[in-house]
């Protein structure tokens, strides 16, 4: 690896970011705004094929805040996600770790567990999105940040009847949501024929050109000082006085102040060498992108009941979706894409079939809860966490990262710690 020419080597931080990225180069930028020295240290290439960006959708905004787990999901996601063919998929298996992460997933699946989350989800996301506006437009980044809106389309009538009965509660909590009417789905895709029954609309809906953001990202932050490693992967750390003084990596030493683990799906791995439990399990999604049919929608789309999403990237239309516990691998299921196609021809049955750019499988870091790990972890003084992003990372991101800053900086912290504290889920059992 080289580094670019300008960018300052230190084998004694202020601050270690392991992981790059979004969560990690978002900690970094709030840590060095704050003036403390950043090493940011990422295992492959910013945005490269190892990363969640380098396939996923890259939706901000105020889409999406709902939690996972909800009154609806315990019967879909626990006794009858065994079938391969569904949109939310538990790999049967012995693993105790996965039977520790159901059993708090049980226990959220409530109405008020719900109703807190999305509370807590939906200022994240509000705040994260004013962070990124400011972001774009400061350092010429505003062609990355696409905010067309988002359609969300109901094949069936009851998925859109009960999707329309939640459109009030949903506009209460900040998410400005409507029903469309007639003819309003052919003004915002005139290209596209659609075969639902119905559709709501969030004007607020926008994406991230990805990987494209995190690469120029990358960039700001060298300028403004911050050291990334890239290819370098943390082997172990050396621990006195529950403070971390050493770390050891494929590419040396660091003494750093303070840690920080914002290493996605490898942060519950990365934790256990520092002798901590994060209750986190990756959730494999997939992705395919294909060169642009020339009826696709203009604007992001969301194909409900598969949890299908479609967002336009210029000359190309990247579609994913898929939300499987299946442990850590990352091997590309044809199966899966199988499923992405046919659930794009079910809901737009004459949009063409085009060659494919890419296929894509990455794993999302999940807490039973749905709320990201955010805060000091363990028994060990200079650690923080800041992980289980899940597949709303790029939207939870940015305000995640200003409250790494606020809390290292001893500020008053904009987004409440007290529902992202790490330890809220207890010691195993």
């Amino acid at each position: 690896m080289t580094l670019e020419e300008g960018t300052p080597v230190r084998e004694d931080p202020d601050v270690v970011v392991i992981g790059g990225g979004v969560v990690g180069l978002f900690c970094a930028q709030q840590l060095r705004r704050r003036g403390a020295t950043v090493t940011v240290l990422e295992r492959g290439a910013l945005g490269g094929p190892q990363s969640c960006s380098a396939g996923n959708t890259g939706f901000v905004g105020t889409h999406g805040a709902a939690p996972l787990a909800a009154p609806g999901m315990l019967a879909i996601a626990v006794p009858g996600a065994t079938d391969p063919d569904a949109p939310w998929y538990i790999e049967p298996r012995v693993d105790a770790e996965l039977s520790h992460w159901l059993r708090h997933f049980r226990r959220a699946c409530s109405a008020e567990a719900a109703a807190n989350g999305f509370r807590a989800l939906i200022g994240m996301k509000t705040r994260s999105l004013a962070i990124l506006l400011e972001l774009c437009a400061s350092e010429n980044m505003a062609a990355l940040l696409e905010s067309p809106g988002i359609v969300l389309a109901f094949k069936t009538p009851a998925g859109f009847d009960e999707a329309s009965r939640t459109v009030a509660r949903t506009v209460a909590g900040g998410v400005p949501l409507r029903v469309l009417g007639s003819g309003e789905l052919d003004e915002l895709a005139p290209k596209t024929t659609f075969d639902i029954h119905g559709a709501l609309y969030n004007p607020e809906g926008a994406y991230l050109r990805v990987p494209e953001f995190l690469v120029e990202f990358g960039r700001v932050l060298r300028d403004s000082g911050v050291e990334i490693r890239e290819h370098t992967e943390v082997t172990g750390f050396g621990i006195r006085d529950r403070n971390i003084v050493r770390l050891n990596t494929t590419r040396g030493e660091l003494r750093p102040g303070n840690v920080v683990i914002a290493a996605g799906a490898w942060s519950a791995e990365c934790a256990r060498m520092a002798g901590m439990d994060l209750l986190l399990q990756p959730i494999r999604g997939h992705s395919l992108t294909v060169a642009m049919p020339p009826s696709a929608p203009g604007l992001p789309v969301l194909l409900s009941e598969a949890r299908v999403a479609m967002v336009p990237l210029g000359d190309r239309l990247r579609i994913g979706g898929q939300l499987e516990l299946t442990g850590m691998s990352c091997a590309v299921s044809e199966h899966r894409l199988r499923a992405l196609r046919r659930a794009v021809r079910e809901f737009l049955p004459d949009l063409e079939e085009t060659s494919i750019l890419q296929s894509w499988s990455g794993l999302r870091p999940c807490t039973p809860d749905s709320l990201p790990l955010i805060g000091p972890a363990g028994d060990l003084r200079n650690l923080l966490v800041a992980a289980g992003h899940g597949h709303i990372g790029m939207g939870l991101a940015p305000a995640g990262g200003e409250l790494v800053g606020q809390l290292l900086a001893g500020e008053q912290p904009f987004t409440d710690p007290i529902p992202l504290r790490p330890n809220r889920f207890g010691a195993p059992t």
